[in-house]
């Protein structure tokens, strides 16, 4: 509760002097309620509100080549009693030239953020990627961008490997990865990603673990569609483990305020192996307030249970 109140603190200060600096500020909420649809006794169906996560950040151009940021990530834990802030962000970028871009520190790493941003609903729930825990959304270490043409970038990073909730590698060694984007046309984009985690200790039974993915996005006017596939090899660097995905998504705009959108995932892994689906309608109902009536459901394969079901009310409030 004092890093809270820190946290809260420290953003308070940054927000009264935003008129002697040149930066920006940026705050972000998530909360929900949620009702359990597959309980056969509805007097004790789970049912809660919730305030998931909270972004607190500041953003300040220093020169024309140098920029920073700082984001504060303060979230429930898993129990709902109490909330933790993390620093998911400390940054510094650096504009070496008009095509590459270098950032360093507590950064956002480049694994999902492609097939995140099609999905475009962070506030009802994680891409695929980052809810299956294939990778964090943040890491201290460094990244590079590179644009090669009008079409094709690359970037590359080279992190602890721990994510932002848990900084110090233990084992010394690095987590690598390389990614290539391709703009087929102004509306279709391909990406493809390839990363890396070093194994620590060299025996018959461990391996590097190495994750490999595709994805595609769409998006015209009024309909958005993405799909990505995966492949994680030598899970946890264990010879031999294997885990795959598929997530589908997309979305249909009926008009200035009200979206359709729907999702499919298809797990593979040694603790989950089922299917998650989401579908709702989404309201714009001003300026940073969104909110999301959804059903979501996941089915265990590995036992044929019956499938899970919640409905969710979603909001998301920014500014």
């Amino acid at each position: 509760m004092k890093k809270i109140l820190l946290t809260l603190c420290c953003v308070s200060f940054v927000l009264n002097n935003i008129n002697a600096q040149s930066g920006k500020p940026a705050v972000k909420i998530f909360s929900n309620f949620n009702y359990d649809l597959s309980s056969k006794d509805s007097e004790n169906a789970f049912k809660e509100f919730e305030i998931k996560r909270a972004y607190l950040g500041y953003s300040h151009d220093i020169n024309e080549n140098f920029s920073t940021n700082i984001t504060y990530d303060i979230g429930s834990n898993s129990s709902g009693s109490s909330y933790t802030a993390f620093l998911k962000i400390a940054a510094l970028k650096w504009k070496a030239t008009d095509n590459m871009s270098i950032n360093i520190g507590m950064i956002g790493t480049k694994n999902f953020k492609f097939m995140e941003k099609v999905w475009g609903r962070r506030y009802i729930d994680k891409s695929a990627q980052d809810k299956y825990k294939w990778a964090s959304s943040a890491d201290a270490g460094v990244s590079m961008d590179y644009k090669l043409t009008d079409n094709v970038s690359v970037d590359a990073q080279v992190l602890n490997g721990e994510g932002y909730k848990r900084t110090q590698s233990d084992n010394g060694l690095f987590r690598g990865g390389m990614g290539i984007t391709f703009k087929a046309l102004d509306n279709l984009s391909l990406r493809v990603h390839h990363d890396i985690s070093p194994r620590s200790t060299y025996d018959d039974m461990s391996e590097s673990q190495s994750i490999t993915t595709a994805a595609i996005a769409y998006a015209s006017d009024n309909i958005t569609l993405g799909a990505e596939t995966g492949m994680m090899k030598n899970v946890n660097n264990i010879k031999d483990e294997e885990e795959n995905l598929i997530s589908v998504y997309g979305s249909i705009k009926l008009s200035e305020s009200f979206t359709l959108f729907a999702r499919h995932d298809d797990v593979s892994e040694t603790s989950e192996y089922g299917t998650y689906t989401i579908y709702g309608l989404e309201r714009k109902m001003a300026k940073g307030v969104t909110v999301a009536l959804n059903m979501q459901s996941w089915t265990d394969s590995s036992d044929g249970a019956e499938a899970e079901n919640t409905l969710y009310l979603n909001l998301e409030y920014k500014f």
